[in-house]
């Protein structure tokens, strides 16, 4: 682990999965602080409201027993977050080739925003990558086990929620 490096994970995370989770994992084992961001982005409908996936996220946290992870929200450019908290990197998670072009787009707009925060991308574990936020919420309408791709301890809440 880094004695100095901070990095920012934000996420839309609606509802947080293990994909989620793994990513915030292993940036907790390089940096000596991760903040983990609810993004709220208004043009996005959330099923979850920012209080409910802070909740979700810090029982993550939680259960990895991380000290070095605090969960946060942020609405705005996640640069001027990093910037307000002396991250020196952004971190994105990738699934695929979609995420691939949707990150690299993203990268590109912060860093004309601020050439000193650096993005770095972490590819999702194989078993992780088809898990998406969307998948979870259809399959918990549907009335199907999620237990696979959430925390457990959340599976429930998070039929009540969709159902």
């Amino acid at each position: 682990m880094s004695s100095e490096l901070t990095v920012v994970y934000p996420t839309s995370a609606n509802p947080p999965t293990w994909g989620h989770a793994d990513i915030m994992y292993r940036a907790a084992t390089k940096f000596k602080q991760v903040y983990w961001v609810a993004a709220i982005n208004p043009s996005k409908h959330l099923e979850f409201s920012t209080e409910e996936r802070i909740a979700m996220m810090q029982a993550y946290v939680d259960y990895y027993q991380l000290k070095n992870v605090k969960v946060d929200s942020f609405e705005g450019t996640i640069v001027r977050y990093a910037l307000d908290k002396g991250a020196q990197f952004l971190l994105r998670g990738l699934r695929n080739t979609s995420d691939f072009q949707m990150e690299l787009e993203l990268a590109a707009g912060n860093r004309g925003i601020n050439k000193e925060i650096e993005t770095i991308c972490l590819f999702a574990k194989p078993h992780y990558a088809t898990i998406s936020s969307g998948l979870i919420r259809e399959l918990a309408k549907l009335g199907e086990k999620i237990d696979q791709y959430v925390l457990p301890a959340l599976a429930d809440q998070i039929k009540r929620k969709l159902t």
